[in-house]
C-alpha cells in the first residue's frame, strides 16, 4: 500500500529526505535574532505583560573559557525553562553575562606575555592591565558565540560583563555600604595563601587532598630557672610539619591528660630559634593524637591561631609569599618549605631530638588552580562579617521565599551557613575590581564609591594627592555575588530592576552552592532587602560513560562543539536533558548522543510523511484545525487522549523541575505512540478511497497531534521543531515562528475514553503477538492465519475499525471468534497469545514448524551435551569427596536445571 504515491494527495514542496542539522541550525538562529524574540520587550515578542515575568540570570562563564559540557548542560536546562515560559506568555528575561575570571585570566595572560618575553613585573600594573584589556577584547565574545551555536535564546542586548562600568559601580557602592554598616573591615587574620599564585584564596578554593604523610615525634627541652634548656628533661610533641617549628610559640596538652599534668605552666625551648615558650592546657588537644602533646604555631594553622588567641601567644609568620623560609627562620632563611623540612629533620636526628617518625594518613589543602600546597598565613587584609547576612539568607529559606531543588541541599546550605566564617575578600592580584579604600600617611582609611576616589581623607582631611589606594582587588565572587541585581542596573532604581528582581530560578551546578549561590543570597538580602530568586535548581556533573570525571589528561572529554558539528545542537541538548536529574551526576557518551540524533531523525521522517500525504480535500493554505469530534474513530480517540495525557504529565514534570522526565515522556509519546503506532494505523485511513471524510479526519489528527508535540518538544529541541513547524499548517492567529507560539492547552475535540482504552488493549494484543512470533522463531515478514477472541468491552468495540491495522501491524490474517472455546477448535496446535482483554492462536505454516523443530533439536543437543558433562563430573567419586562442598552443590544445582530444560525442550518438540 504505497500511500505516498496516491493520486488523491497533493504534494507541497518536499522536505529534505534527511534532516541536515548543521545546515539548518545557523539559519534558524538568524531568523530568531532578526525577529527580535529573545528580549521581553523585543519587537517580535508576544508576551502577556499582565503575567508575572520569568527571569533567569545566567551564571557568567569565564571570559577566557571555552564551552564544555558543564556549560552546555547549564545553558540547555536554562534555555528549556525560558522557552517554555515564553510560550506560556510570560515576559521572559534570560540575562547573559561573562565573568572576568580574576586569577584564572591572569594565569592565562601570564603564559601569553611570557611567550612575548615579558612578565607582570616587567610590564608594571598599568601596562599589564592595558594588555589584559586587549586580551579580553579578543576573547570576550568567544563564549557567547559558542552559546549561540547551542541555540540559547538569551537577551543579547542586555549582555553584561563583570568588569563593565555598571558592575564596577555596583561593586564600589556595595562595599561602601557594607563598610559604613560595620560589616567590611581591615584586619590581621589567618588566610589561605597560595605560594604559586601569590595570593590569598577562599576556603572554597582549597581542595582537600588525601595523602600519606609522616608524623614526626620531636623532643622539646624544658627550660630551667636559669633559662637554659635541660638536656634530659623533655616533652615530646607530634607534628606533620617540622618546618613550622621555627614559628612555634607554645606547646599544648589536654587539661585532663594525666601524663602531662605536671608539665602545664612550665616552659620549653624551641629548637633552632632558641625561643622560650609556655606549655598550656587546652581542650582542643586530642590526647590520642600522636604523643598527646602538640606544638602551637598560631601564624600557620587555624586551630593554633585560635588556641594562641585564647592563651595570648605570639603569632610569628616564618614564610615568604613564594613559600620560602623568611628571615624569622634563622639559618634556614631562604630555603623552600621542602628543603627546610628535610634539613630540620636531619638536624633533629643528629642532635638526638627526633624521637620517631611514622606514616600518617592526612588531608592537605591544595590550590584549586595551581595545585600548590596552601599555607595558612597571618595577613592584614579586607574581610566581611557575613554572619548577619547569613541569618537573613537562612530566613529566606525558612520562610519559604527561596527553595532548593532538590530539597536535600537545604540541609547542606544550612550546615555551611550556620558555621560560616568571615569572608576574606582581598586578593593580591591586578586583574579585577580594585578595593575602593584609600590610606593617608597616618594610615586612616577612607572608603569611597566614587570612580575618581575620595577628594580627601575622611578622618584628617588630607587631600587626595596624598592618599594611596589599596593594591588588593576583590575576590571574584564578590562581584558575582551582586549579579542578580547589578545586571539590572543597581544601585540605580531602574525599570529593569523593578520588573525583573527578584529572579525566578537560579540554575547552576551543586558544587558552587557556597561559592556563589550563598553569596548571592546574602548580598541580595542585605543590599536589596529581598531574596534574589525564588528557586535554586542545582544540577549534577556531566561525567563520561563509566562515571569518571571528564578531564583532558584522561582523554575522556566530550567537546560540545564537536558534538554539534557531528550530531547537531538539538541532539546534544536532548541527550543532556534526557540524563538530567536535580542534584544527580549523569553519564554522557556516544550511545546517548546517537540515540538523541536518531530521535530527531525519527521526528523529521514522521513530519515529512505527514506533510507529503495531505489529502486533496484539504487546501494547501487551509489553517490547522482539530478533527471534527463526530468523525473520530477509535484510533483517533486513542492518540488524542495519549497526547493530552502527555501534555498533563509534561507540565507536571516541568513544574517539578524534572527535566529528564520531560525528555522521557516526549520520547515515548513521539517515537512509540505517535510514530510507531498511530502513524502506521493512520496509513490505512489515508488510503481509504471510499471515504474522503476518513482521510481528512485521519490527516487532521496527524497534523493536530504533531503540532502539539512540536510545541511541547520545542524548549528542548528548538531547531528541528522550528524547521518542521514552518512546513505545517498553523492555527488562526499563530505567529510565523514556533519560538513565540502559545504553549499547548487542553483544547481539541472531546475524547471518548472508552474507545481510547479499547485501542490501547488492541495495541497490547498486537505487541503480545509480535513477542510470541519472535519467541517462536517465526519470520517477521511471514503472514499467519490467527484466531482471535476478545472479551466484551472496549477492545471488542474498537476491533471492527482496527481489524485491518491489527492484521498489518501483527502480520496476521485475523478471524474473530465469538466464544473463547472456539479458539481451540480453530487452532488447537497454534501459538497461544494471552492479554488482559483477549487471546489469540497463531497458526504456523509447515515450513515454520520445520524451522522451529530444527532450532529446538539443536538447542536440545547442546543442553544434553552439557548434561552429560555434568553427570560425568558428579559420577567422579574423587570430585565429590575432595571438592569444596559449595562447588559440589553448585554442580548438582546445574544438573537439575539442565535436566528441567531438556525435559521442556523434548515436550515442545513432541508437541509439534
Amino acid at each position: 500500500m504505497a500511500i505516498e504515491n496516491r493520486p488523491t494527495t497533493q504534494q507541497p514542496a518536499e522536505m529534505a529526505p534527511v534532516y541536515g542539522a548543521t545546515q539548518v541550525e545557523p539559519a534558524i538562529y538568524e531568523r530568531w535574532l532578526a525577529a527580535d524574540v529573545f528580549a521581553p520587550d523585543g519587537a517580535g515578542n508576544r508576551a502577556d505583560q499582565s503575567k508575572p515575568a520569568f527571569v533567569i540570570v545566567q551564571p557568567p562563564p569565564n571570559v577566557t573559557g571555552a564551552l564544555h559540557t558543564g556549560h552546555a548542560l547549564t545553558a540547555t536546562v536554562e534555555d528549556t525553562m525560558i522557552r517554555r515560559a515564553r510560550m506560556q506568555g510570560h515576559p521572559t528575561l534570560w540575562l547573559p553575562g561573562v565573568d572576568h575570571a580574576g586569577i584564572a585570566a591572569q594565569v592565562v595572560l601570564d603564559r601569553i606575555i611570557a611567550a612575548e618575553g615579558e612578565t607582570r613585573s616587567s610590564l608594571g600594573r598599568e601596562r599589564y592591565l592595558e594588555r589584559m584589556w586587549r586580551f579580553i577584547d579578543e576573547t570576550r565574545d568567544v563564549m557567547s558565540d559558542q552559546h549561540r551555536r547551542l541555540g540559547i535564546s538569551a537577551d543579547w542586548g542586555r549582555l553584561r560583563f563583570t568588569m563593565d562600568e555598571g558592575s564596577a559601580r555596583a561593586v564600589r557602592v556595595a562595599f561602601k555600604r557594607l563598610h559604613d554598616g560595620g560589616l567590611a573591615y581591615r584586619g590581621e587574620r589567618l588566610v589561605n595563601w597560595c605560594p604559586g599564585d601569590l595570593t590569598s584564596i577562599s576556603d572554597l578554593e582549597v581542595v582537600a587532598t588525601p595523602t600519606t604523610g609522616t608524623l614526626w615525634s620531636i623532643r622539646y627541652h624544658f627550660v630551667g630557672d636559669d633559662g637554659d634548656p635541660d638536656p634530659y628533661d623533655t616533652i615530646t610533641v607530634a607534628t606533620t610539619r617540622p618546618e613550622t617549628i621555627l614559628g612555634d610559640t607554645g606547646v599544648a596538652v589536654h587539661p585532663d591528660d594525666e601524663r602531662y599534668r605536671a608539665a602545664i605552666g612550665r616552659r620549653v625551648m624551641i629548637p633552632f630559634v632558641d625561643r622560650v615558650v609556655p606549655v598550656v592546657a587546652d581542650a582542643v588537644v586530642k590526647p590520642e593524637f600522636g604523643t598527646g602533646a602538640v606544638k602551637i604555631t598560631p601564624a600557620h594553622d587555624p586551630e593554633d591561631f585560635e588556641t594562641g588567641r585564647r592563651h595570648g601567644l605570639e603569632a610569628i609568620d616564618v614564610l615568604t609569599d613564594d613559600g620560602r623560609i623568611s628571615e624569622r627562620g634563622g639559618r634556614f632563611a631562604g630555603l623552600s618549605r621542602e628543603d627546610a623540612r628535610q634539613q630540620i629533620v636531619a638536624d633533629l636526628e643528629a642532635s638526638g631530638d627526633l624521637a620517631g617518625a611514622a606514616a600518617h594518613e592526612m588531608i592537605i589543602g591544595r590550590c584549586q588552580r595551581s595545585d600548590d600546597i596552601v599555607e595558612p598565613r597571618l595577613k592584614t587584609q579586607w574581610f566581611i562579617d557575613v554572619k548577619p547576612m547569613a541569618e537573613r539568607a537562612m530566613a529566606a529559606v525558612n520562610e519559604g521565599r527561596t527553595r532548593f531543588v532538590p530539597p536535600r541541599f537545604t540541609k547542606v546550605f544550612f550546615d555551611w551557613m550556620e558555621n560560616i566564617h568571615d569572608w576574606n575578600v582581598s586578593r593580591q592580584l591586578w586583574w579585577g575590581h580594585r578595593i575602593p579604600a584609600w590610606y593617608c600617611p597616618d594610615d586612616h582609611i577612607t572608603v569611597s564609591a566614587d570612580e575618581e576616589g575620595p577628594r580627601a581623607c575622611a578622618v584628617c582631611s588630607r587631600p587626595a594627592t596624598e592618599l594611596r589606594q589599596e593594591d588588593d582587588i576583590f575576590d571574584t565572587w564578590f562581584s558575582s555575588g551582586l549579579w542578580p541585581f547589578s545586571t539590572l542596573g543597581w544601585p540605580d532604581q531602574t525599570e529593569d530592576l523593578r520588573r525583573f528582581y527578584p529572579g525566578s530560578v537560579m540554575e547552576t551546578a551543586y558544587d558552587i552552592i557556597f561559592f556563589w549561590v550563598a553569596r548571592m543570597m546574602m548580598l541580595g538580602e542585605w543590599l536589596m532587602e529581598r531574596e534574589p530568586f525564588h528557586t535554586v535548581y542545582l544540577h549534577g556533573m556531566v561525567r563520561d560513560p563509566y562515571g569518571a570525571k571528564m578531564s583532558k589528561s584522561r582523554g575522556n572529554v566530550v567537546d560540545p562543539l564537536s558534538v554539534i558539528d557531528d550530531f547537531g545542537a538539538d541532539a546534544l541538548r536532548f541527550a543532556l536533558i534526557q540524563g538530567s536529574a536535580a542534584g544527580v551526576d549523569q553519564r554522557l557518551g556516544q550511545s546517548r548522543l546517537e540515540g538523541a540524533r536518531n530521535f530527531a531523525n525519527k521526528l523529521w521522517n514522521a513530519a515529512r510523511f505527514v506533510v507529503s500525504v495531505r489529502p486533496v480535500e484539504i487546501a494547501a493554505d487551509a489553517p490547522l484545525e482539530p478533527p471534527a469530534a463526530e468523525s473520530l474513530g477509535p484510533a483517533e480517540h486513542w492518540i488524542l487522549e495519549r497526547c493530552q495525557r502527555t501534555l498533563t504529565a509534561v507540565d507536571r514534570a516541568y513544574d517539578q523541575f524534572q527535566f529528564g522526565e520531560v525528555a522521557r515522556l516526549l520520547y515515548d509519546a513521539i517515537w512509540s505512540e505517535y510514530c510507531d503506532w498511530y502513524l502506521e494505523i493512520a496509513k490505512l485511513g489515508l488510503a481509504d478511497d471510499r471515504s474522503p471524510e476518513r482521510r481528512t479526519t485521519t490527516w487532521r489528527t496527524l497534523a493536530w497531534v504533531l503540532d502539539r508535540y512540536l510545541r511541547m518538544l520545542h524548549p528542548a529541541m528548538p531547531f528541528i521543531t522550528e524547521q518542521i513547524w514552518e512546513r505545517l499548517p498553523r492555527r488562526a492567529g499563530d505567529p510565523d515562528l514556533l519560538i513565540v507560539a502559545p504553549w499547548p492547552d487542553g483544547s481539541g475535540p472531546p475524547v471518548d475514553a472508552g474507545a481510547a482504552h479499547g485501542v490501547a488493549e488492541l495495541i497490547e494484543l498486537i505487541s503480545a503477538v509480535r513477542t510470541a512470533r519472535a519467541e517462536s522463531g517465526i519470520e517477521a515478514a511471514e503472514w499467519l492465519p490467527a484466531s482471535l477472541w476478545l472479551a466484551h468491552g472496549p477492545a471488542r468495540a474498537a476491533y471492527p475499525d482496527l481489524e485491518a491495522a491489527i492484521g498489518r501491524l501483527a502480520r496476521i490474517r485475523p478471524a474473530l471468534v465469538a466464544e473463547r472455546d472456539a479458539l481451540d477448535d480453530a487452532a488447537a496446535d497454534g501459538v497461544p497469545v494471552v492479554t488482559t482483554s483477549g487471546e489469540a492462536r497463531l497458526v504456523r505454516s509447515e515450513a515454520n514448524r520445520a524451522r522451529e523443530r530444527s532450532r529446538l533439536e539443536k538447542e536440545l543437543r547442546n543442553i544434553e551435551a552439557q548434561l552429560t558433562a555434568t553427570e560425568s563430573r558428579l559420577a567422579d567419586a574423587g570430585f565429590v569427596s575432595r571438592a569444596p562442598q559449595p562447588v559440589v552443590d553448585q554442580a548438582r544445582r546445574k544438573h537439575a536445571e539442565l535436566s528441567d530444560q531438556a525435559a521442556a525442550l523434548k515436550a515442545r518438540i513432541e508437541g509439534g
